[in-house]
């Protein structure tokens, strides 16, 4: 199965660097479309992510956020390969880390976000989510979950969607996904699923 991964990885980065180029303001139409009840009912600590390569803009979404009065998180890869959210305010300085991510200082304070923003490489209709392989998110989501409830919501652009990911026993599933078209509520058969079938924006 990972080779599939693989394969289907090399296909969608492609795929997503064309989304972005035909509309690359699709990150502001997504924030102006995203339901702020998901913030009421899961925050009010988000963890965001700020933008690499041609994932969608999360910028503009997470001003909305913060307006709204979220408490941001930043995710922050350790050198053991583990991943940790740490707090982020409007200007605050961030350092240039591994994998291209911009991280705030390891002296920031470590948080446990109940509502988790992701970037995707691609997504289905089961919540499966394809990532980049290296299985940060799915390691620190299980962690957030073993300790209590939080919520995922997948960033993408609609064109992310395929019919089927396959999926394995270690993939955390996406509650929901945030497009420029609008919410995704993605409903599992599980018995941790918060989502409510009445939800969808």
């Amino acid at each position: 199965m990972s080779a599939e991964k693989d394969v289907l990885r090399s296909e969608l980065k492609v795929l997503r660097e064309e989304l972005s180029a035909r509309d690359p303001d699709a990150g502001e139409t997504l924030a102006d479309k995203f339901p702020l009840k998901l913030l009421e009912r899961y925050g009010p600590t988000v963890a965001v992510y700020l933008p690499i390569g041609s994932e969608i803009d999360s910028r503009p979404l997470m001003g909305k956020l913060i307006d709204a009065g979220a408490k941001l998180a930043l995710p922050c890869v350790q050198d053991d390969g583990s991943m940790v959210y740490r707090a982020y305010r409007r200007g605050d300085m961030l350092e240039q880390r591994p994998f291209g991510l911009l991280e705030p200082n390891p002296e920031v304070p470590e948080v446990d976000p109940t509502l988790v923003i992701t970037p995707l490489l691609a997504f289905d209709r089961n919540g499966n989510r394809l990532g980049y392989g290296k299985g940060h998110y799915d390691r620190a989501l299980q962690r957030l979950r073993d300790k209590g409830r939080v919520f995922v919501c997948g960033l993408a652009f609609i064109g992310q969607e395929v019919d089927a990911l396959p999926a394995e026993d270690h993939d955390v599933p996406l509650d929901w996904v945030m497009t420029e078209r609008g919410s995704i509520p993605l409903f599992m058969m599980r018995a941790m699923s918060d989502a409510d079938p009445n939800d969808a924006a």
